[in-house]
């Protein structure tokens, strides 16, 4: 017979919801002591969490744009080494739907490719568009995702010289609800301030970055439970991305140097006043994968605790997109660790056993 895994330990279903053990029988979780006899058993012990999400993530992308299948791979196996087992791809121009076939694969959320107005983002990543052309987009992006789409809401303006918003508001109004009509959720890239207040208008899902927020967006964002995703390694490298526009482009270089510095003040005040965060590390762009553990403490540093880096980066991402956690019948997805990461956050960046679709992977 199949082996069977014996969770043993602290088995984390909730915040609040700890079990001494858990089964994994034919792939999938059980509360219930196998009866079956002859099964090879095999024990994991320790701190038993549900696989890890990275709701910022991009498989099959790097700095140059799409990649091929086997540096996509490569990407995969780097996130699911460090224990993300769900992905929401948060914009590709590679079509990475092979993944799903492997069952030594992180299961991957897909939000279709990057919509950018034209010449405002990085070359080779999105569909570039001018804002007439944007709900049709938007409806055919709904259709080849998983659920999601990803804008592009502000990036730096030449002829201004900083960062400005990429879309009239009544026309981002007008996609958003086409996204809706589709039965899919956006999010979008927003550094700035000023584009915030628009996709507050417009009545977006969830916004990454964010590090543009101030006090009547984040009045707004918790009103409305727009969720945000601050991928704060991504802000660290705001400096280096800012300094060969210091002298042509001054007033962008001091904004993203503001940004940057204020970003842990940030994401305390979002917390504080009740927006709901998810953990995303913007790796696949300039970023390597299997950076979630580095994601979490980050997020430790910007006043959240431990716990909470914790339901960013687990049960509350996974009810968010949907996904189950440690639950009854469903799809083994765990990591399990030998140290308390509720304690110590970064006892992330060493998980002892990693599980996907019931096997030890």
């Amino acid at each position: 017979m199949a082996t069977v895994l014996h969770l043993q330990g602290e088995v984390l279903v909730g915040p609040e919801d700890v079990r001494p053990d858990a089964w994994v029988v034919g792939g999938r979780l059980t509360f219930e002591r196998p009866t079956a006899a002859g099964s090879d058993v095999q024990t994991l012990r320790g701190w038993v969490l549900p696989g890890l999400v990275d709701a910022h993530c991009h498989v099959g992308l790097d700095a140059h744009g799409a990649v091929d299948d086997a540096t996509s791979e490569k990407q995969a196996l780097a996130d699911r080494d460090a224990g993300t087992l769900l992905i929401r791809d948060a914009g590709s121009p590679a079509d990475t739907r092979w993944v799903d076939e492997r069952d030594d694969l992180p299961k991957i959320i897909r939000a279709g490719r990057h919509i950018a107005r034209t010449r405002r983002y990085i070359r080779n990543f999105a569909h570039e568009i001018e804002p007439d052309q944007l709900v049709e987009r938007v409806r055919l992006e709904a259709r080849a995702g998983d659920g999601w789409v990803k804008l592009v809401g502000d990036w730096i303006d030449r002829d201004t010289g900083d960062l400005s918003p990429c879309w009239p508001v009544d026309v981002l109004t007008d996609a958003i609800a086409a996204a809706h009509e589709e039965g899919a959720r956006v999010t979008a890239h927003c550094f700035g301030e000023a584009s915030l207040y628009d996709f507050a208008a417009a009545g977006t899902d969830c916004i990454e970055h964010a590090t543009g927020l101030e006090p009547e967006t984040i009045a707004q964002f918790a009103e409305q439970q727009i969720a945000i995703v601050p991928t704060l390694v991504n802000i660290a490298t705001f400096p280096a991305i800012a300094e060969p526009a210091r002298e042509k482009f001054p007033d962008y270089h001091r904004r993203m140097i503001a940004l940057h510095d204020r970003r842990y003040a940030t994401i305390a005040a979002a917390r504080e006043a009740g927006i709901p965060i998810y953990l995303g590390t913007d790796a696949g762009g300039s970023l390597r994968h299997g950076l979630v553990a580095d994601e979490a403490h980050e997020l430790t540093r910007a006043g959240l605790t431990a716990t909470e880096a914790l339901y960013a980066a687990t049960w509350g991402a996974r009810a968010w997109l949907g996904r189950p956690g440690l639950e009854e019948g469903a799809d083994a997805d765990l990591v399990v660790y030998t140290a308390d990461p509720r304690r110590e956050i970064r006892a992330l960046s060493a998980p002892a056993h990693v599980v996907l679709r019931g096997a030890e992977v």
